[in-house]
């Protein structure tokens, strides 16, 4: 296989086209899940449509979740019955057509009383305010779970719930806090790898033909002469590009980018989430491959979740205010460390244990005086008009991340009612990227890998490229082997053509890209001052950087971990 057959589009060509040939029949403004899913709908009906975002892919909000799949038990008591029907729904679908990223989540719940709660619960449905903390009782949970499993009926792709009393409990997890009366265990859905999700997603949208165009690091900002202001972010260039239905998918900053506009907005009031990231092989072992899913003293519903060989904890819940790039502070790590005492008193945990803290704003309505954790998570739809012009403008307003695909397609039928062009196809059963003939069972896993070692490449590296691109790994993995290739000396999960690829295929514009969202090597405290080095001499050819661009990107992606994700940049340069 020839160069030139393997790389059919230089690394510009996203920006490029769009400078090239500057109007679609839709553009979506905003890269995360729900901007790319829609994306992924409408260009699978043909519908000729453009995406840009004004970072990188899934770099917002939709990269700073809790990585889980979730029918949201908790949202039963916000009377939020359809939300809550539609995600069990939606989660239960991802385990199938995404089941190389999205995996059955074993969660337990620790319960501390019997009845506790069971007075105050309908004040806290039909005020949706807070009040005083009192903890969920056994009833309440009960009587929650039961809701879920009825929901689950149909379709069912997870077992139902368990109860325990005291003493199994503590038998099944001994760290437990002593005075534990039940432990409520059921399954939900991860999604370890969000940031990869959201590409595959993308790579669909791109795959079903040139009418289907994308690029990040393109912000829109305004309006000129009936179209929208679009400015290259790597260049400064600014071009105008035409469309006739405009699409604000861009979360938490949908004011701001309706602003940009010349339209005033308000619909907006999102939350903060942070969380951190423990190397920490004694919670590892507390949790013993469960996620801890419980009600903290505060009343907040937090988590304690085992990935691998680390622990996510998380997550706060705060008014974000002004402040849409928000980093974790040292209070709410404090919040984290007390949360794990209160389930795990045994386990000591400290500042030297975190290895990746990260953040986000979720994009949640306006909600005034609504307490924030009972603030909807469902979503809807806003319709204005692009000031100066006629086309309309419309606004997503809230939406998770469990129930993106429902959500893309309601976009997606309010676009095409517009364009006044009819849908051809479901993506409700159709496989996402590399979920497309997954091997469903560790015996199909083991085939697949024996195939590849039959091939030449070694065992773990086709278990990385496996879990990294599902069984679009083949598709990468004959990339490798159309050329010279050599391992990094800073990690074996990386090698110099992979980068070539993620440079040519996947629109990396800097080193941060690969480290935080091509890879999990930054969430896994896995960077080294050397792995940046050679992740930039790397990039530098195929990215066009001389050697002092070289060097800014790599100072670049240290004072992103340094700054956003509290990694101690000091310590890898020792």
């Amino acid at each position: 296989m020839d160069e030139q057959t393997t790389n059919p589009r230089p690394p510009t060509s996203a920006r490029a086209s769009l400078k090239a040939a500057p109007r679609a029949s839709v553009l979506i403004i905003g890269g995360g899940i729900n901007g790319v899913g829609t994306f992924r709908d409408l260009a699978l009906q043909g519908v000729d449509v453009a995406l840009v975002e004004r970072a990188d892919y899934c770099h917002g909000a939709s990269g700073a979740s809790s990585h889980m799949i979730h029918g949201g038990i908790r949202y039963l008591e916000n009377g939020e019955f359809r939300l809550v029907r539609e995600s069990v729904v939606e989660r239960n679908r991802l385990l199938r057509i995404a089941p190389h990223y999205v995996k059955p989540l074993e969660t337990t719940i620790p319960v501390f009383s019997v009845f506790s709660g069971v007075l105050n619960a309908p004040l806290r449905f039909l005020t949706h305010r807070s009040g005083k903390p009192r903890a969920r009782g056994a009833v309440l949970i009960k009587l929650g779970l039961s809701l879920y499993d009825a929901f689950s009926r149909g379709g069912r792709a997870v077992p139902r719930h368990r109860f325990l009393g005291r003493k199994r409990a503590l038998a099944e997890l001994p760290g437990l806090r002593g005075d534990v009366k039940y432990t409520a265990t059921y399954f939900d859905a991860s999604v370890h790898n969000p940031e990869r999700l959201t590409l595959d997603v993308l790579g669909d949208g791109l795959a079903a033909g040139p009418h289907a165009r994308a690029a990040n690091y393109t912000s829109a900002v305004g309006v000129s002469d009936g179209a929208v202001l679009l400015r290259d972010e790597l260049t400064g260039e600014e071009f105008p590009f035409s469309a006739d239905v405009v699409v604000n998918t861009t979360g938490a900053w949908v004011d701001r980018t309706n602003s940009a506009f010349g339209a005033s907005t308000r619909f907006m009031g999102g939350t903060k989430g942070s969380h951190i990231v423990l190397d920490h092989p004694g919670l590892i072992a507390a949790c013993a491959g469960r996620e801890i899913f419980f009600e903290h003293s505060d009343g907040r519903i937090v988590l304690i979740y085992p990935m691998g060989d680390r622990v996510l904890v998380g997550t706060t819940d705060i008014d974000a205010g002004e402040d849409l790039d928000p980093t974790c502070t040292d209070a709410e790590i404090d919040y984290f460390f007390d949360l794990i005492r209160h389930v795990f008193p045994a386990v000591t945990v400290g500042r030297s244990d975190i290895v990746y803290t990260f953040s986000g704003v979720r994009p949640l309505p306006r909600h005034d005086d609504t307490a924030p954790g009972f603030v909807s998570r469902d979503y809807r739809i806003e319709r204005s008009k692009l000031p100066g012009g006629t086309q309309p403008v419309l606004s997503l307003v809230g939406g998770k991340w469990t129930t993106f695909r429902a959500l893309s397609a309601h976009l997606a039928d309010e676009v095409m009612g517009l364009l006044g062009t009819a849908r051809r196809t479901t993506t409700e059963d159709l496989p996402i990227g590399g979920g497309r003939d997954y091997p469903s069972t560790p015996e199909g896993v083991e085939r697949w890998l024996a195939a590849q070692m039959a091939r030449g490449l070694d065992r773990a590296r086709a278990d990385v490229l496996l879990t990294r691109y599902g069984t679009r790994a083949a598709e990468v993995i004959d990339f490798l082997r159309a050329g010279a290739d050599q391992a990094l000396h800073s990690t074996r999960e990386l090698s110099a053509r992979e980068l070539l690829w993620m440079a040519e295929r996947e629109q990396v514009a800097h080193v941060e890209d690969v480290l935080i969202r091509r890879t999990s090597l930054a969430f896994r405290g896995l960077v080294t001052a050397e792995l940046v080095e050679e992740v930039a001499t790397h990039l530098a050819g195929p990215l066009g950087w001389d050697a002092q661009q070289s060097r800014r990107e790599a100072q670049r992606a240290l004072a992103t971990l340094a700054e956003r994700h509290r990694v101690d940049v000091a310590h890898l340069l020792v």
